[in-house]
């Protein structure tokens, strides 16, 4: 891999110790995929300002921050070791570590997923519901027999799963669900996120003998379904109110943009955080001045 020193100016702990593996394996570029979607989620959720920081929702976001993260990306890395074997990402000079495996780090990974057990005496069934969905979407994506993640278009609904921290923290404030459209509307994201970022995977998955989305489409036609998905994700937020429309439509833009301007997919995907970081942060901000100053 690519020195600490060159990641996150040497703040990181060495991937050659086991804290610096679990951090890395954690994929911390990302941690904010699973803990942005809680920050939303108490954002509209939250009825006064006070809400924003109670213990649940903070301790909410700590689990989805980190020991979230830990269980997503370490059954994935679990199950992929053999294919990983062909991925640049998981290269002596690539972002990623590899798995390194032993029941240690298996412990881990597990513990990482009962953490979440903590939460079910006191989330209502509009939190609970998609607390469950997030850990059975998690281990099926990437665990036999299911196994999402190597069936074309299911590998792109099941990540439907990064929706799920959103749903939690916002059923935790509420008591129910958000509307079926921005339900409907985030899936639609996640499935336009997911399979972009298997883009880069390509061709090591046909190395590897395995079938996604991105596999059977191609580079071309897979751009053009994400845009799709994140066009589709647009409309049915703008329906909802016009400012996610506005918010959410800057993803196809995006798409066009990298097209236009013939960037690597490879480098474009090491943009997303900073997008995605944007975009919730505006759409969290609305909600803010929503809530203050309506």
């Amino acid at each position: 891999m690519t020195d600490v020193s060159d990641r996150l100016s040497g703040l990181a702990p060495s991937e050659q110790s086991f804290v610096g593996y679990l951090f890395w394996l954690s994929r911390p570029r990302f941690w904010f995929y699973l803990a942005g979607p809680v920050v939303v989620g108490v954002a509209y959720g939250a009825s006064s300002t006070a809400e924003y920081f109670t213990p649940l929702s903070v301790a909410l976001f700590a689990y989805f921050l980190v020991p979230a993260n830990v269980f997503l990306y370490g059954i994935n890395d679990m199950f992929d070791a053999d294919i990983d074997d062909e991925n640049p990402k998981k290269s002596d000079e690539g972002k990623e570590v590899r798995y390194r495996g032993g029941w240690l780090v298996t412990a881990v990974v597990v513990v990482s997923a009962m953490l979440s057990l903590a939460f079910v005496p006191i989330l209502p069934p509009a939190g609970s519901g998609p607390l469950a969905g997030f850990l059975l979407l998690g281990t099926a994506y990437s665990a036999p027999p299911i196994r999402f993640k190597t069936t074309p278009l299911l590998d792109s609904v099941s990540n439907g799963l990064y929706i799920m921290p959103g749903l939690v923290a916002y059923g935790s404030l509420t008591g129910e669900l958000p509307p079926v459209l921005v339900i409907a509307g985030g899936w639609l994201w996640t499935m336009g996120m997911h399979t972009f970022s298997a883009i880069p995977d390509i061709e090591p998955d046909r190395e590897a003998g395995i079938q996604t989305t991105a596999t059977v489409l191609g580079h071309g036609r897979t751009l053009v379904y994400c845009a799709g998905c994140w066009l589709g994700s647009a409309a049915l937020m703008g329906a909802v109110h016009p400012f996610f429309a506005v918010v959410l439509g800057v993803y196809p833009v995006f798409i066009a943009g990298i097209v236009l301007a013939s960037v690597d997919i490879d480098r474009a995907y090491w943009w997303f955080p900073i997008l995605n970081t944007a975009a919730g942060a505006a759409l969290t901000m609305a909600a803010i001045w929503r809530l203050v100053y309506a």
